[in-house]
């Protein structure tokens, strides 16, 4: 590992470090630690993004108690892109992708 790697890692563990530290005497509130060590962490427990097949996103849509029409207009897609979607002939991505990942985490009403 190169000088400048170990320098940034050593950094990035002293200010979690640090963070931790401020956290704990209560100098730093919950959302701003969270925050920081979300950033700065190389991983965290559950991927923001993750795959979803088609199976997934039709439970995600009948959970939500809407039709293929309505759940398409939420997420700002057509309902022919919805269909292949829940068929497994197309894969969800980018802004798609993101959207259906905050209903499967939070609910369809993180959209409204």
């Amino acid at each position: 590992m190169n000088d400048k790697a170990t320098h940034s890692s050593r950094l990035r563990s002293e200010l979690i470090e640090t963070a931790k530290d401020m956290h704990a005497s209560g100098v730093m509130d919950d959302e701003a630690f969270a925050k920081i060590t979300l950033r700065q962490s190389a991983t965290t427990a559950e991927p923001l993004v993750a795959p979803l097949s088609g199976e997934d996103i039709r439970s995600l849509r009948e959970t939500a108690n809407m039709s293929q029409a309505v759940f398409a207009r939420y997420l700002n897609l057509t309902v022919g892109y919805v269909s292949q979607l829940e068929r497994g002939t197309k894969r969800p991505s980018g802004p798609a992708l993101v959207l259906l990942n905050i209903i499967r985490r939070s609910g369809i009403g993180a959209l409204q």
